[in-house]
C-alpha cells in the first residue's frame, strides 16, 4: 500500500511507496512532521544526495515508525446449546487497562485507536475443563495471570522477536504453574485445566501461541490461515501418519488433549510462538472449539471478510455455530487491523 507524505514547510519530502511512513506523517501535525521527517529522510537519500521517490521493497524500517494502524476488536461468548455453564473466558486490552470477562454476552474492546509503539496488545481466549467450577476457574486464571506476567517482562523499547517470544513462553508457563499448584491444593479444583490461545500485537507484528485446541486464524486477501495447531491425541495421530486428515473430525480422540494449561507437560509454555507481519486489512480470529468444531474454514473466511464491524462478526459467528448445533461453549474474538 502506498501513501503520499503530506507537504512539510521547508522540507522536500517525496511520496513514499511504503505505507507505514506515509500514514505516520499523515497523522502528525506540522511540528511532529518536521521532527519525524528528520529521522526518516536518511532512508530516502541516495549516495549523490538526491532523494528517491520510493523505498526499495527490502528496506528495513525502524520499529518506531512501523505502527501506524488501528486495532479494532469485538468478542461474543455464549454457554451454547447443551452446557449448563460457560467455562470460556477471554481477555481484551483496553485503552488504559485490560478487561476480561466470561459468561454470556457481547463485549467491545475499548481499543480503537492508533497502535502505540511502546505498548503490547495481548488478546486471549481460554476454554476451561474439569467441571463447572474447575473449568471456569482455570480459564479465568489464565486470562488474569498471563497479561500480568507479560507486563512484568516487557519494557517500552523491547523489539527483539526472540526476546518477545521468550516472554510469552515464560508468561504462559507461569500461569500454568499457578493453575497446577491450585489444583493440587484445593480438592474442588483437582482436575481443572484450560486451553489458551494468545495473539500479542507489537508494532507491525503479531506473536501467536496456543496450548490445547482453541485456535488463532488470519484472513488476508480472501485466504484463511490457521496460525496454531491443536494438541489433541487425534491430531497427534495425523501427524504420525497413523490416521488420515479425513478421519480426524470424527475420531474418538479429537477432543482429548495431551497438552493444556494445568498439566506438567505445559510447564515450559507453548512449544511454538509464531511471528507474523501485520498489514492493514488483516483480520484475525481467536476462538474456542465450540466454533471451530462446527463451522468450516470456507464459511469462517466468508463471514470474517464480509463484516466491517468486529463485534457484529463475532456475534454472527456465534449464531452460526449455534445454528450448526455446537455442543460446547462458544467464544469468538475478532480483530481488525485497519
Amino acid at each position: 500500500m502506498s501513501a503520499s507524505i503530506p507537504s512539510i514547510e521547508g522540507i522536500d519530502a517525496p511520496g513514499s511507496g511504503d505505507w507505514r511512513i506515509g500514514c505516520v506523517l499523515e497523522k502528525a501535525d506540522e511540528v511532529e512532521r518536521k521532527s519525524l521527517w528528520s529521522r526518516f529522510k536518511g532512508l530516502f537519500e541516495t549516495r549523490d544526495g538526491t532523494l528517491r521517490r520510493e523505498l526499495p521493497a527490502d528496506t528495513a524500517l525502524r520499529a518506531d515508525i512501523s505502527a501506524c494502524w488501528t486495532l479494532r476488536a469485538g468478542v461474543a461468548s455464549t454457554v451454547g446449546n447443551t452446557r449448563p455453564h460457560n467455562e470460556d473466558n477471554f481477555f481484551l486490552p483496553a485503552c488504559q487497562s485490560g478487561e476480561s470477562r466470561g459468561g454470556d454476552g457481547e463485549h467491545r474492546s475499548g481499543l480503537d485507536s492508533v497502535v502505540e509503539t511502546d505498548r503490547i496488545y495481548p488478546f486471549i481466549v481460554a476454554d476451561g475443563m474439569g467441571g463447572q467450577l474447575a473449568g471456569e476457574k482455570a480459564s479465568q486464571m489464565a486470562v488474569d495471570l498471563i497479561p500480568k506476567e507479560l507486563s512484568k517482562r516487557f519494557n517500552s523499547g523491547e523489539n527483539d522477536d526472540k526476546t518477545i517470544q521468550r516472554a510469552i513462553r515464560d508468561a504462559v508457563a507461569a500461569a500454568n504453574q499457578e493453575i497446577l499448584g491450585l489444583s493440587h491444593i484445593e480438592t474442588e479444583f483437582a482436575n481443572m485445566g484450560t486451553t489458551v490461545v494468545i495473539a500479542l500485537f507489537r508494532n507491525n507484528r503479531v506473536f501467536v501461541a496456543g496450548i490445547g485446541d482453541s485456535r488463532a486464524y488470519r484472513v488476508r486477501d480472501g485466504q484463511i490461515e490457521q496460525l496454531t495447531r491443536d494438541h489433541s491425541y487425534a491430531d497427534a495421530l495425523v501427524e504420525s501418519g497413523t490416521i488420515t486428515k479425513e478421519e480426524l473430525p470424527n475420531h474418538k480422540f479429537k477432543h482429548v488433549l495431551y497438552l493444556y494449561l494445568g498439566s506438567k507437560d505445559a510447564r515450559g509454555g507453548p512449544d511454538e510462538v509464531r511471528v507474523a507481519e501485520v498489514r492493514p486489512k488483516d483480520r484475525f480470529l481467536l476462538a474456542s472449539d465450540g466454533l471451530t468444531g462446527v463451522v468450516t474454514d470456507d464459511v469462517l473466511t466468508q463471514m470474517i471478510e464480509s463484516g466491517d464491524d468486529p463485534l457484529d462478526t463475532a456475534s454472527r459467528l456465534v449464531a452460526k455455530a449455534l445454528e450448526n448445533h455446537s455442543k460446547d461453549n462458544i467464544t469468538c474474538l475478532v480483530i481488525h487491523a485497519v
